[in-house]
């Protein structure tokens, strides 16, 4: 019979838990996917690899609201058991508070491993994956680029700018400037010119123009009346080097021991680890590996909800208060690794108070739930 009534109030959590993570997701989604429009219209980007891009970030979300949808799911469906007196059932059948919250912490534990798994292993792949599509795709909507007096430094080592745009495609009074490397590139300009499409791959073509090379010994100006840009070579200006978000776990990890072994330089793929980026990986190793140990106490803020009934004194404030703190922790869970310095002794102590806080409260509530609740 506890059994059968843990399930019931376990499905209620749940059903609301994915109706909810789908909802917000998917606002959340729509909201990103919006501002992922510049792939296209500023980097010249297909719709396919800006689509592609956008639906692998969906992980990314799931990761960052989980945390926020449990405490939400698990504080509503108690509120409402407590409203409907539903939660009686659990009292009448035997089953204390202290049993009641401890059955809520170890269900818990699965959202503990899916947000670990969440962290660890799919979000890096999956940014990753999206970072690869966009560094290995071409300029495919290179006519998008161009505007009207503007300078256009989206394609690397070319800038870009003409003075108009016919409703034809014709361009006129074009200025480029091509950069070799530091100390050689040519600049050319041309009276008029325009894009076109061959074999797949993006020309522009340019007529009456000169063209002046700079390069580190000679400087020489050459007038043409034709002459032809392959825009393929080039790409755009695209992280290269993987974001921090970006490396495998095992790559984080790695670094860490690494460094403090004091081998100060650790250098794998493209991803450097040394004492000026060691600071960022402390961070993300938090927002992996530690982030995911606040569930516990999110949840057990807000499975402690049964520990007031409405019937009793200052049932609302201590509703709202659960509620309050229960967001703070979210919040904390979310700041605490951007503004804690991890080389501080004292930063480490802010991180593990919240955790040593909700044992203490933990022990002390159910020491009372013990001694004066026999439900």
């Amino acid at each position: 019979m506890k059994k059968l009534i843990f399930k019931n109030i376990i499905s209620e959590i749940l059903l609301f838990l994915f109706l909810s993570l789908f909802a917000l997701t998917i606002i959340i989604w729509i909201i990103q996917a919006v501002n992922f429009l510049d792939l296209v219209s500023e980097d010249g980007h297909s719709f396919s690899i800006y689509f592609k891009f956008s639906l692998l970030s969906i992980p990314k979300i799931l990761s960052r609201i989980l945390i926020f949808v449990l405490f939400i799911s698990i504080f509503y469906v108690i509120s409402k058991y407590e409203e409907n007196n539903e939660i009686l059932i659990f009292w009448t059948n035997g089953i204390n508070k202290t049993q009641f919250i401890n059955s809520v912490l170890i269900f818990s534990i699965i959202f503990i491993i899916l947000q670990l798994c969440l962290n660890s292993l799919i979000v890096p792949k999956t940014l990753d994956l999206g970072r690869k599509y966009i560094r290995t795709s071409g300029i495919e909507l290179f006519p998008s680029l161009l505007k009207e007096k503007k300078f256009i430094d989206t394609v690397s080592d070319l800038t870009i700018f003409i003075d108009k745009k016919t409703n034809e495609g014709k361009l006129e009074k074009i200025f480029l400037k091509d950069k070799y490397d530091d100390e050689n590139s040519k600049i050319i300009i041309a009276k008029e010119g325009q894009i076109l499409s061959k074999n797949n791959n993006y020309y522009l073509s340019l007529e009456n123009g000169k063209m002046l090379n700079l390069e580190k010994k000679n400087t020489n100006i050459i007038e043409f009346s034709e002459s032809e840009l392959n825009l393929s070579l080039y790409s755009t200006k695209t992280t290269t080097f993987p974001k921090i978000q970006e490396i495998n776990s095992e790559e984080i990890l790695e670094c860490l021991v690494s460094y403090y072994k004091k081998n100060k330089n650790y250098t794998k793929r493209n991803f450097v680890c040394n004492e000026s980026s060691v600071q960022s990986v402390n961070k993300e190793f938090f927002r992996r590996f530690i982030n995911p140990i606040y569930i516990l106490l999110v949840t057990f803020i807000a499975a402690s909800l049964v520990l007031k009934s409405k019937d009793e004194k200052n049932y609302l404030k201590f509703k709202y208060f659960i509620f309050v703190l229960g967001i703070t922790t979210i919040i904390l869970s979310e700041v605490s690794a951007e503004y804690l310095n991890f080389d501080d002794a004292l930063s480490s102590i802010l991180i593990a108070t919240p955790f040593f806080l909700g044992l203490l409260v933990y022990f002390t509530l159910f020491k009372k739930a013990y001694s004066k609740i026999k439900i």
